[in-house]
């Protein structure tokens, strides 16, 4: 390590900054080596220079091999740039460059690796704050922070840099050196006030914890930095001023005003009409200023720049903050005021073509340009002259830049102007402005007219002349434009209007202020500083990251930007205020797709501070649901996850080669020994079977130490031959034989001797061949013998062929100077002359020979005695044999009487695995090939080595090949088998087939159950992410399943549970086949290894035929990254083949992917969904449920398929999620469809049929077919429309033929199929047999392919790849939108095809099936077979569900699931959780119109302890449940009104009485509700002691009326049970005695029987059957004059009746009685009745209704109800589960209500009597 410092050091030496360092930053940089320092000094003066020196001294802390970095802040981009590009040119750091996505840094990992390899990291201050919040970069790995432009960090505001000292403060651990830099320590306005300037001075100092320094020799300071000369310029007061004031003002006005009326006849949206009127003024005051200081001719110049540019550059220029619903104000405005110019003033002026100044005259040109004009004349005649005139207004700009550059006596000046990148103008991006400098410093350009940005944060090259046009606003204005003039003899100039004093003391301000500035950092006059303004914050104590309520805003705005979206809906939260008791309250509205709805901040004392606080609380909601990760980031923008910390792989870089060690099975490892005498194998004979029966074979056997475990033992395997030849091979167990010591060295030496000449045959090219030496210690070689075998003739038993292995044995090329054959005399025809000398004839038949003159080997078969060397050769050449070798060899035969021999050339090995023909070819016989050879040419090799014999040898080595292969799948099965029960249940040949590649070259392959499988592993990894993580949207889980289910993940799992070595991933190929008797001669080890694999590697991966793996003595094989991940899929798809879904999910569980989930889960969503039943009022659910073919038991989940994310007039929630459940099923079924339908099809033709089907474009069409687009909910009405475009052109022509016909598909109504689906499967309860049904009566259109859409673009690259022909693609985008160009070049053609879209892949498709459907009608076709006749030619089978074996929930009741809307009901969820039903399980049916525009959550109903306001809890208080805000009514009504576009409510008092301490106040509001019947509601409060209870008395009768009537929630009505119809208003005469009860008293009651309940709540032994008893034992107290109902009146209370345990109530069951007695006595007033006389009373006014008869109160989530049961009814309770009682009268409460022809209403209060 000390090495690599020193070596780093020595590097960094190279570049020393100190050579031409000045003497006072030496002692600045020294200053900053003791302390925190602020440097302040002027522009150009070498700050960033001392930088670079800290840099430099504080290198032994930076360099690596150390961790710890420097990071350098600069404000813009160019100054990140600028600075970067000057540390690395005055030292060798390492310099890391990092703004806005310069680079993809997206997790920790990646910003790890920048550390590793940077030292200085110059950055935004945003992107290190970002770091530091989400804790990627920690503050105690920065040694050093240098901040550029350092007086941003002010205390009071919320600039990155002062965000980035307040994390500093909270550093704990080492913190950096801090190094300042600025022109001026002090920002805005606070250089002017005397008491600010210290204050500000001593914050900077505070905040960035350092004290500010400058140099104190000015006069060594100017040496080096000249000072401009300041000068003024008057210009006159324009003449005419007050005239063009009036007349053109008065017309622009006009204008304005008729736009705004125009703007109230389109709309009466108050929002709309607010910010089109802002518009309008802004655009207003800009032409006003231009006509004021540029003249007529500058109006005109930004009305035409105005009416050319977009709208979004039209209010980038103006600088507008909002912008303008409706475009067509503007132009009119524009176009209008335009005339005026051009009609009034224009005709006949001087523009442009004025060659002198003397021409120009006002008001045309203002006087104040004339004298800019004037002065650019004038110092034109200087050389190398350079300006910059500063505006501080970006249309004048604009102008005044375009009419400088027109005039010709200006010429010489080259002008542009320069804006922000951050202005927004799309004419004026980054680029542009970086080269608009560049120009500027090369001297293309030398005239800029710039606004601030030319300030500071560029690298503008210095310049003669500055003139401010617009004076500066602030000091470190004037400074800093000030600065840009820095060359000798410059000038700064001003322009003032002449007899302006205040202009001028502005100036005369400004230069004393920098003077008093300077003064106060030398000698200080006060140590105060500005208070910080500290915020509250969120930190996440496992990680450290953290946010503050500021920095909580744009990460909330940024997680909506995450959020899933199209191009009818863009997800933003959206922000509404109100004032409360407290102050301001927040309500924010987050986008429907969202986990949560809304969030309401606590009151605070602004807007600002209220939507912070609201912003914080949602991201702390956010982070606790998983919304947000612990680095308080969306998921998809850190990759960090517990699950996949320790992965280093990247996806998508897939063809990366790995090294690994491939597994030889252990069955053939097996070894014996040379001590054991005999020697025991197990003997399996290898039977061939020809097809057809054209060779004869010679008998073999297969011999190993162990026996073949599994099937291997019985293997059948199907050799194929040329011409579709077979030969049919199986193994057959003998049981075990013995070997004697002897008998084992011949038989290795003859599996030696065979191995070698039939794979390295060149070794019997010399006369000797040694057999018994080869080493196999260092080799994993296998251990088994292939010995020839025989019947036994005393046995009939097949065993060792001992002659032959024997006579080929004693063949004299074995032995060294022994000659076994027969050399004696020659006896007539027994012997012949050979090439090595005469041998005997019977040594020559059945023998292998070899020719040395063209070095080949043949099996002699028989010896031609008919033929010799004089024989004619061959009917077509008139030569003997002896004339052929002659002319061809040069070979002269001497035995020209000797016969020939009949031989056959030795073989050559083949992959015999896979099928060299097309598929059910017939397999033919073939006829063997002879040649004649004279004996004198031949040398005898090995005697007894027959043709037979060598034609098994040839298929030996496939055969154990295959062997080999089915030994590690059998052994993979017994490591599932031991692992988990289910391993038992796969066989080893789907798990042979998972593991063997396409690159094998077999029969079969991984990739058909690759398909299934990933098909599989997206559903069950996408159910059990939808399951549980309820929170995250669709994009999240998407993201989050794409992280486990990416080939990146899986390989990484399959390796640690060491899969890898299983896979089979090279053919067959005989040169790499290595055997006891033929080791593998590349001996691997740690040395050795990276040079014997380097150049495999290259190989591997560029792909050539060199890439084939050599093996090694360790049998390492290259393997992709994908090959890994493809077979941990094909896995899966193994185990559902064979096992089921159980077995493939007890797989995906041992190699580490969790996909199991909870019953609870299932019910907690199916119970969630009754939230979206308040939206089925305008869904005809019957008819949709007919439509799809099922009937839903929570009708819920069905509604929610089918809200367009939107749509947020609801409680949240869309169908995305839903969605996301139905695309992963649907993918899973459709490939078990195509996978059992077409079991023929090739893997690649079974993804292209899949993804003909699973596409939008299909589901789209069906969803059509079904009339789903009919009970879409969305709010979008450009949604509306193009799907109604589509749906009509769908009708008109059935399905579509073309992607280019008509509009494009709306994704929606593919989406809907999938939400529908993923509805049905959770309604099911994942019976997938239900949703396999469904889905093929939902899709059978799609499903039988009668309109085959493949991938144009795929189908034009295979056609253009077929023919040869060059395919040129190309897109530009523009405004969002793209624009793609298809080339097809040809022999002789030429075509291209151009398509827009907003998607870049549509356009794609589009423009390709264009230019593909051209070709194909001019006859061209792809060579391969298309999918329509391949279809065509397959017999379809059977469609069936594959693998499913899972208990569906189907036996889930109501009581298991929680209130479900199981039966046809269309109720809220409110009414839903406290609906009462009878025993025999038939429910009230219940319905209700309702208008509201959005409504609350469903949230339980709850009693607030503690404070409320006067005349108890409020209404809203009841109704916003647990809110921890209560807010008020009339706060509630604001809003109401505002969301509605209301004029507001207006509060008005019209009465008080009584003494002047004793007032009384009574309060009336009046709220036009501007609908179709234009009501006006008056609603008056009871007189109340203080002016605010009484306003929200009365506005609480205000939203009484909208909650029943009309907006906020359903009517209340009483309703017949047998008809269904409203029988009457509940305010019916028969209900007044009830309206007297006093609400006071009942809240009284309320908190004492509260109070009992809570303590009732926490006793922890009693039983539910004695708290039942005790019940019915005080309604009996009760009972009526008839004995046959009873009544009793109890409040709410969260009594638990499923606690275990008993409770002895006797303590308080005296206590309640009498309460109950005393607050019934207490309720009227002025009364004292018994409890019977109340019940009596009751009785009375309910007579008027029948038992079957009720009154259904719906109030939000309070269901108020008043019947008289003398039947069983059912309890619904709050944990979901439900008990039967007979006993009970249930009566609610609505009291202080009165009707009147005026809609007079008094206050409204709610009464929940009894619920359990």
């Amino acid at each position: 390590m000390a090495e690599s410092r020193e070596e780093g050091e020595s590097s960094a030496e190279k570049k020393d900054p100190r050579i031409r360092a000045r003497k006072y930053q030496l002692e600045l940089c020294k200053k900053a080596l003791e302390e925190n320092v602020i440097v302040y000094l002027g522009t150009g003066c070498g700050k960033t220079h001392i930088a670079v020196l800290l840099i430099y001294e504080l290198r032994h802390l930076i360099l690596k091999p150390n961790k710890e970095i420097c990071v350098f802040l600069a404000s813009t981009v160019q100054l990140v740039r600028q600075q970067a590009m000057v540390i690395e040119e005055s030292t060798d750091f390492k310099v890391g460059c990092y703004y806005g996505n310069s680079k993809n840094l997206k997790s920790h990992k990646d910003w790890d690796k920048e550390i590793m390899k940077y030292e200085v990291f110059v950055m935004t201050p945003q992107i290190l704050l970002h770091n530091l919040l989400h804790s990627i970069i920690k503050m105690e790995l920065i040694a050093l922070l240098i901040i550029d432009e350092c007086h941003h960090a002010q205390v009071q505001s919320n600039d990155p840099y002062a965000q980035i000292m307040k994390e500093y403060r909270t550093c704990f651990g080492n913190r950096p050196r801090i190094f300042g830099m600025t022109a001026s320590p002090i920002v805005g306005k606070a250089a002017s006030n005397l008491e600010n300037l210290p204050k500000g001075i001593n914050s900077l100092e505070s905040l960035l914890d350092a004290k500010v320094f400058t140099v104190d020799d000015k006069e060594e300071l100017e040496s080096f930095v000249s000072s401009p000369e300041v000068k003024v310029y008057y210009y006159n007061h324009m003449a005419s001023k007050s005239d063009i004031n009036k007349i053109y003002g008065d017309k622009l006005e006009q204008i304005k005003r008729h736009c705004v009326f125009m703007m109230r006849e389109k709309t009466d949206d108050v929002r709309s009409i607010r910010n089109n009127k802002k518009m309008l003024q802004r655009l207003h005051d800009s032409l006003m200023f231009c006509l004021i200081n540029i003249g007529l001719l500058g109006a005109k110049q930004a009305i035409r720049f105005l009416l050319s540019c977009d709208q979004s550059d039209c209010y980038e220029s103006i600088e507008s903050e909002g912008k303008s619903t409706d475009n067509s104000l503007t132009d009119e405005y524009l176009n209008m005021a335009a005339s005026i110019f051009d009609s009034d003033f224009m005709k006949g002026c001087i523009e442009f073509e004025s060659s002198t100044l003397a021409e120009l005259r006002e008001p045309i040109f203002s006087d104040k340009l004339l004298v800019l004009m004037k002065i650019l004349s004038t110092c034109r005649q200087r050389t190398n002259m350079k300006c910059i005139i500063f505006v501080n207004r970006i249309i004048v700009a604009r102008s005044l830049s375009s009419i400088l550059e027109n005039m010709k006596f200006l010429q010489f000046w080259k002008c542009h102007f320069l804006v922000g990148f951050h202005s927004g103008l799309k004419t004026m991006s980054r680029k542009t402005m970086n080269s608009i400098v560049e120009k500027f410093r090369a001297g293309e350009i030398n005239l800029l007219v710039a606004t601030k940005v030319g300030e500071e944060g560029l690298d503008i090259q210095t310049c003669c002349l500055v003139i401010r046009f617009d004076l500066p606003e602030t000091v470190s204005s004037f400074i800093q434009s000030r600065g840009r003039a820095r060359m000798p003899q410059s000038e700064y100039a001003f322009l003032v209007e002449r007899g302006n004093q205040s202009e001028l003391n502005l100036i005369e301000n400004f230069i004393s202020d920098e003077g008093r500035m300077n003064k106060e950092i030398k000698c200080r006059t006060s140590l105060e500083t500005f208070d910080y303004s500290t915020e509250e914050s969120y930190r996440v104590g496992s990680t450290g990251a953290s946010i503050n309520a500021g920095h909580s805003v744009s990460l909330l705005h940024h997680y909506c930007s995450k959020l899933p979206r199209d191009e009818f809906f863009n997800p933003k939260p959206e922000f509404f205020y109100f004032d409360d008791l407290g102050g301001t309250v927040c309500r924010i509205i987050l986008p429907s797709n969202a986990p949560i709805h809304e969030v309401v901040s606590l009151p605070q004392p602004s807007k600002d501070k209220a939507k912070k606080y609201a912003c914080l609380e949602a991201c702390k909601k956010l982070h606790s649901l998983g919304a947000l990760n612990d680095h308080l980031l969306p998921g998809q923008d850190d990759d960090i996850d517990e699950v996949f910390s320790d992965s280093d792989d990247i996806e998508g870089d897939n063809s990366r080669g790995e090294l690994h060690a491939m597994l030889i099975p252990a069955a053939l490892r097996l070894p014996w020994t040379d001590t054991e005498n005999p020697v025991f194998l197990h003997s399996y004979f290898i039977q061939l079977v020809p097809i057809p029966a054209d060779r004869q074979y010679q008998q073999f056997g297969l011999f190993v130490k162990g026996p073949l475990p599994g099937g291997a033992g019985t293997m059948e395997l199907d050799l194929h031959l040329s011409r579709g030849r077979i030969v049919r091979s199986n193994l057959i167990p003998l049981g075990v034989t013995e070997f004697d010591a002897e008998e084992i060295i011949q038989a290795q030496n003859f599996q030696e001797l065979c191995l070698k000449i039939i794979l390295d045959r060149s070794i019997f090219f010399s006369d000797f061949v040694p057999l018994g030496e080869s080493d196999t210690s260092q080799s994993l070689s296998t251990f088994y013998l292939l010995l020839p075998m025989r019947e036994t003739n005393h046995e009939n038993k097949l065993g060792v062929d001992w002659n032959i292995i024997r006579r080929c044995l004693s063949s004299p090329v074995f032995h060294r100077g022994v000659d076994s054959i027969d050399h004696s005399p020659i006896h007539g025809s027994s012997s012949l002359i050979l090439e090595s000398g005469p041998v005997n004839t019977r040594d020559i038949l059945n023998c292998l020979v070899f020719t040395p003159h063209n070095k080949l080997f043949f099996f002699v078969v028989d010896i031609l005695h008919e033929l010799n060397s004089e024989s004619a050769f061959s009917d077509l050449k008139r030569v003997n044999y002896a004339e052929h070798y002659s002319e061809k060899f040069g070979i002269h035969l001497r035995y020209l009487k000797q016969p020939l021999l009949k031989a056959k050339q030795l073989f050559s090995l083949h992959n015999l695995l896979h099928n060299r023909v097309q598929e059910n070819t017939a397999p033919r016989e073939l006829e063997e090939h002879f040649v004649e050879l004279p004996p004198e040419l031949c040398s005898l090799k090995i005697i007894g080595f027959t043709k037979v014999m060598g034609s098994s040898l040839s298929l030996l080595p496939s055969i154990m090949h295959r062997l080999e292969n089915l030994l590690v799948a059998i052994e993979l099965k017994g490591v599932f088998s031991s692992a988990f029960p289910e391993g038992l249940e796969v066989t080893e040949n789907n798990i042979l087939e998972a593991l063997t590649t396409e690159k094998c070259m077999e029969r079969f392959s991984l990739e058909r159950l690759e398909v299934l499988g990933d098909a599989f592993l997206k559903f069950a990894v996408g159910r059990h992410l939808f399951l549980a993580h309820d929170a995250l949207d669709e994009g999240q889980l998407t993201w989050k399943r794409s992280c486990i289910v990416n080939n990146s993940n899986l390989r990484k799992l399959a390796i640690k549970s060491n899969l890898q070595v299983y896979i089979r991933d090279e053919q067959f190929d005989s040169s790499q086949f290595f055997a006891l008797g033929r080791p593998c001669t590349v001996i691997c080890d740690d040395d050795t290894e990276t040079t014997i694999h380097s150049q495999q590697e290259i190989e591997n991966i560029t792909g050539g035929d060199a890439a084939a793996n050599r093996k090694c003595s360790k049998a390492h094989l290259w393997l992709r990254m994908k090959t890994i991940a493809d077979v941990v899929e094909a896995l899966v798809g193994a185990f559902i083949v064979d096992s089921g879904f159980k077995a493939a999910i007890a797989f995906l569980k041992w190699i580490g992917i969790e996909v199991d989930f909870e019953l609870s889960q299932v019910s907690k969503i199916c119970s969630a969904s009754k939230s979206y039943m308040s939206l089925s009022k305008n869904m005809r659910i019957a008819d949709l449920e007919n439509s799809i073919g099922y009937k839903f038991l929570h009708k819920g989940l069905l509604v929610q398929a089918f809200v367009h994310p939107s749509y947020n007039k609801h409680s949240g929630g869309c169908y995305q999620r839903l969605e996301f459940l139905g695309d992963a099923v649907l993918d899973y079924l459709i490939t078990s469809y195509l996978y059992s339908v077409y079991p023929k099809l090739k893997p690649g033709q079974l993804t292209d049929l899949r993804s003909a089907s699973v596409n939008n474009n299909s589901f789209a069409h069906v969803a059509v077919s079904r009339g789903f687009h009919k009970y879409l909910i969305s709010g979008s009405d450009s949604l509306s429309d193009a799907v109604n475009k589509f749906v009509d052109l769908s009708e008109k022509s059935c399905f579509r033929k073309s992607l280019s016909d008509g509009p494009s598909c709306p994704k929606v109504l593919g989406d809907l199929v999938e939400s529908c689906v993923g509805a049905i499967l959770l309604d099911s309860g994942f019976n997938l047999n239900l949703v396999w049904k469904i889905m093929l009566y939902l899709l059978a259109p799609v499903l039988n392919f009668s309109t085959l859409q493949l991938d144009p673009i795929r189908e034009l690259q295979e056609l253009c790849q077929s023919h040869n022909w060059k395919l040129n693609p190309s897109s530009t985008r523009r405004g969002g939108v793209f624009s793609v160009i298809v080339e097809v070049n040809g022999k002789d053609f030429r075509l291209s095809s151009s398509a827009t879209n907003l998607s870049k892949k549509v356009a794609t498709r589009v423009a390709s099936e264009e230019i593909f459907l051209n070709l194909k009608a001019k006859g061209y076709k792809n060579k391969r077979k298309s999918m329509e006749d391949v279809l065509k030619s397959i017999r379809k089978q059977e469609a069936t569900l594959i693998g499913f074996d899972e208990a569906t929930m189907e036996s889930l009741n109501p009581s298991q699931l929680g209130d479900l809307e199981g039966r046809d009901t269309s109720l809220s969820a409110g009414a839903l959780s406290n609906l009462m039903t009878t025993n025999d399980n038939h429910r009230v049916d219940v319905s209700f119109k309702s208008s509201c525009t959005q409504s609350t959550p469903a949230t339980k109903p709850q009693w607030h302890q503690g404070e409320t306001s006067e005349g108890g809890s409020s209404l809203i208080d009841l109704q916003m449940g647990g809110m921890k805000n209560k807010m008020s009514a009339k706060s509630h009504l604001f809003e109401l009104c505002a969301s509605n576009s209301w004029n507001p409510p207006f509060f008005e008092c019209i009465n008080e009485e009584g003494p002047h301490h004793l007032k009384l106040f009574v309060y009336r509001v009046r709220v036009e509700v501007e609908d179709a019947k234009s009501t006006i509601l008056e609603c008056y409060s009871e007189p109340q002691a203080k002016k605010k209870a009484a306003q929200d008395q009365a506005a609480e009768g205000a939203l009484c009326y909208f909650m029943l009537f009309v907006y906020l929630s359903s009517d209340w009505c009483v309703l017949d049970k047998q008809n269904t119809e409203p029988v009457g208003r509940v305010f019916s005469s028969t209900m007044a005695v009830l309206l007297e009860i006093h609400f006071a008293h009942v809240q009284a009651i309320a908190r004492r029987v509260h109070a009992y309940a809570a303590q009732w709540h926490c006793k922890k032994n009693y039983h539910d059957s004695t708290c039942i008893d005790w019940y019915k034992k005080e309604l009996d107290k009760k009972q009526m004059n008839n004995g046959s109902k009873s009544f009793v009146n109890l409040m709410e209370s969260p009594l638990d009746i499923q606690d275990a345990g008993t409770f002895q109530f006797e303590d308080i069951q005296t206590n309640i009685a009498a309460m109950i007695q005393q607050g019934i006595e207490n309720f009227m007033k002025g009364k004292s009745l018994s409890a019977e006389g109340v019940s009596a009373h009751v009785n009375s006014v309910v007579s008027d209704f029948t038992v079957e008869q009720q009154i259904m109160c719906i109030n939000y989530d309070l269901l108020a109800n008043i019947t008289v049961l003398a039947k069983p009814i059912t309890v619904y309770l709050p944990d979901g589960h439900t008990k039967e009682v007979n006993y009970i009268g249930d009566v609610q409460l609505s009291s202080d209500i009165v009707l009147s022809s005026r809609l007079h209403i008094n206050s409204f209060k709610t009464l929940s009597i009894l619920k359990f």
